[in-house]
């Protein structure tokens, strides 16, 4: 497409381009498409289009002007104006819903284009409506989508809701075109929400070396320091917890645990089963196995509520973990006690 002039037709073009951040070039395109699309219907109702021969638009850019012509596909030098009298008046009439379309397509592509840079990121949404199994949220300047496999289950996600999302892909979907795909259930989302938060791993002081999470039920996160002197656990959780605090908000309640990262195995998995304390570990390094040992009082906390606690320590440690109920350290309390009933009993004897 040629330079445009600057008369009122190409400005008015150049306007609406600058208004809707698209390019000239694609403005003038869907005019030119949806002028051909008009003079195709109008001709086929008029019976005077020909399946075998092969249009185009001429459009004036400096006065916007138009005419179609025409060829038999085999004979394009013998190409003839075909422009139907009063064309121009009823090409515009007719052509307008699909110019603004094309244009509205355009403009979509272009926004779509800017949130191409910002996958991985965490956008405010409003949900807006239910369409399907899916939530449509809008997120500013478009709208993304929240499929089922995205959503947290319980979740409440009704008409003017507003809550944290990832942008985690855009994909192109049949009939639909590009589509940008939300997450609420994404790691990447909890991860996200702390590089928000925390200074020290935005600026990569503190890295998150591992996580595990339940969606809408806990998240454990474990955490290494590449400065001396820094806290990586005090720095997530901030001064008062106000750090993961402002996370557990965007996340709607879910608990998160954050734990410092060991390179020892048998460190990190006595880290990841916190709140469940004086643990004994032996691991398995060639086949990723760790048998846990707890005492009594600290056993259900380290299973946790339906093995909850155990499960993402797993995934947290990537080492399958195997608490063991009947513990040495259960049998030596036990036998403790029993030792203590048969002194007391000797004891009585003796008086």
């Amino acid at each position: 497409m040629t330079q445009l002039s600057r008369t009122e037709f190409s400005a008015a073009v150049a306007e609406l381009a600058r208004e809707r951040g698209i390019d000239s070039a694609i403005v003038l395109s869907s005019i030119e498409e949806a002028i051909l699309a008009a003079y195709v219907r109008d001709a086929q109702e008029a019976d005077s289009f020909h399946d075998d021969w092969q249009y185009r638009v001429s459009l004036d850019n400096q006065t916007g002007g138009v005419k179609i012509y025409g060829h038999p596909e085999d004979k394009p030098d013998q190409e003839l104006e075909v422009t139907p009298p009063g064309f121009g008046r009823i090409a515009t009439q007719t052509a307008k819903q699909v110019i603004l379309q094309k244009v509205r397509e355009a403009e979509k592509s272009a926004i779509i284009d800017d949130y191409q840079d910002k996958i991985g990121l965490v956008v405010m949404g409003t949900v807006i409506r239910q369409d399907g199994r899916r939530v449509v949220v809008d997120i500013g300047r478009t709208y993304g989508i929240l499929p089922l496999s995205e959503q947290v289950r319980g979740e409440d996600y009704s008409i003017g809701v507003k809550l944290s999302f990832l942008i985690k892909e855009i994909v192109d979907i049949e009939d639909q075109g590009r589509q940008i795909i939300l997450s609420r259930t994404s790691v990447d989302l909890v991860k996200a929400l702390f590089r928000r938060e925390v200074p020290e791993i935005n600026n990569n002081t503190v890295d998150i070396r591992a996580i595990a999470r339940q969606p809408g039920t806990r998240t454990k996160l474990a955490v290494y320091s590449n400065r001396r002197g820094v806290d990586p656990v005090g720095a997530c959780v901030g001064q008062k917890g106000v750090r993961v605090a402002e996370v557990i908000k965007a996340l709607g309640g879910e608990k998160v645990d954050v734990i410092q990262f060991f390179d020892d195995p048998e460190k990190l998995i006595a880290a990841s089963l916190l709140p469940a304390e004086e643990l004994v570990i032996e691991i398995n390094q060639d086949e990723r196995k760790a048998k846990v040992s707890a005492p009594e009082d600290q056993l259900s906390l380290a299973i946790g509520k339906d093995g909850q606690n155990v499960r993402l320590a797993s995934q947290l440690s990537d080492y399958e973990i195997d608490i063991d109920s009947s513990s040495p350290i259960k049998a030596k309390q036990i036998k403790t006690e029993e030792e203590e009933e048969k002194d007391e009993k000797q004891s009585g004897q003796n008086e």
